[in-house]
């Protein structure tokens, strides 16, 4: 058994136990409206501003057959050298555009950049790939619109859609030029590695990973669907220079060391951390966790020279 006492660390458990003080031990048995409003109560407690110089707008991107909300984030002394696109977290259940609104924010203080927020439709009521569909989509829209080059950025079930875009516009004339995958799920072995040693990790276990998949497939067999978690591609070169932060504590953890090995071995640029006794949506203890702290500054400094063009690792 993981001795989650010794690895994780007093700041953590204070973040872990505000974090729990939301749900009930039960969260994934209750209906989906519930934990939408536990995680909105929780993400706007956590809620931290914006910093100064940030102004935000909301827009839209329209498809055929519906719109894509969107939230547009700039900076007073703006960077044109790229544009981030973001992809939340939730695990394709939870979130929107005010979930991550704050991350974003000091993303765009931070290094500049402008930064697009997406808010992909959600399952049940839209199950895959209505998620990839409006990423995809608006990764078109921001091709078509901005003249920057485009960062990939997005965390857990968001690090899943970045990757799925990143692999599917290899041929693109605006392909991205990297991406950031912050704790994502890429669709590995649940009997295997750290989804077996971290399979009762705090805040996600491999049963609320297991509910996520199973909503979000309908039912279906997405075992060879590259846009539904990238393990299922076959092919993993040509992709931008990508940056994997996983947290130790984490079911999630190896699935950034095998992506990383597999863009490695395909001739591809890939870094990959490991962040020692963090947990998955640690982006929320960036204020209150040193460890938390130092992580979100490596994940910034990679948007930034990922968006210049330079690979420092």
């Amino acid at each position: 058994m993981t001795d989650y006492a010794r690895l994780i660390d007093a700041e953590t458990w204070a973040f872990i136990d505000r974090t729990n003080s939301f749900y009930p031990p039960d969260a994934v048995d209750h209906s989906v409206e519930d934990q939408r409003r536990t995680y909105d109560r929780m993400c706007e407690a956590f809620h931290a501003g914006y910093p100064e110089g940030v102004t935000a707008s909301d827009s839209t991107v329209e498809t055929p057959t519906h719109k894509i909300p969107i939230r547009i984030y700039r900076n007073a002394t703006p960077n044109d050298a790229a544009l981030v696109l973001y992809f939340h977290g939730g695990g394709f259940i939870l979130g929107g555009l005010d979930s991550h609104d704050d991350v974003c924010a000091e993303i765009c203080q931070r290094t500049g950049y402008e930064i697009v927020s997406v808010d992909y439709r959600l399952v049940p009521e839209h199950v895959h790939p209505a998620a990839y569909d409006d990423c995809r989509a608006a990764f078109e829209w921001a091709a078509k619109t901005y003249r920057q080059p485009i960062v990939l950025c997005g965390d857990s079930a968001g690090g899943n859609l970045a990757a799925a875009v990143s692999h599917a516009t290899r041929g693109h004339a605006r392909a991205p030029i990297g991406q950031v995958l912050i704790y994502p799920g890429l669709g590995g072995d649940l009997t295997k590695g750290s989804y077996v040693t971290h399979a009762e990790a705090p805040l996600l276990t491999v049963r609320d990973m297991d509910y996520y998949k199973q909503m979000r497939s309908g039912g279906k067999d997405v075992s060879k669907d590259a846009t539904f978690a990238a393990f299922n591609d076959s092919d993993f070169s040509h992709l931008p220079p990508t940056v994997i932060v996983s947290a130790e504590c984490d079911p999630l953890s190896d699935d950034g060391r095998v992506y990383r090995d597999r863009l490695l071995a395909d001739g591809g640029k890939a870094h990959w951390v490991n962040e020692a006794g963090l947990v998955h949506g640690y982006l929320r203890a960036r204020h209150s966790v040193g460890r938390a702290r130092e992580s979100f500054t490596r994940i910034v400094d990679a948007v930034r020279s990922l968006g210049k063009g330079e690979w420092n690792y």
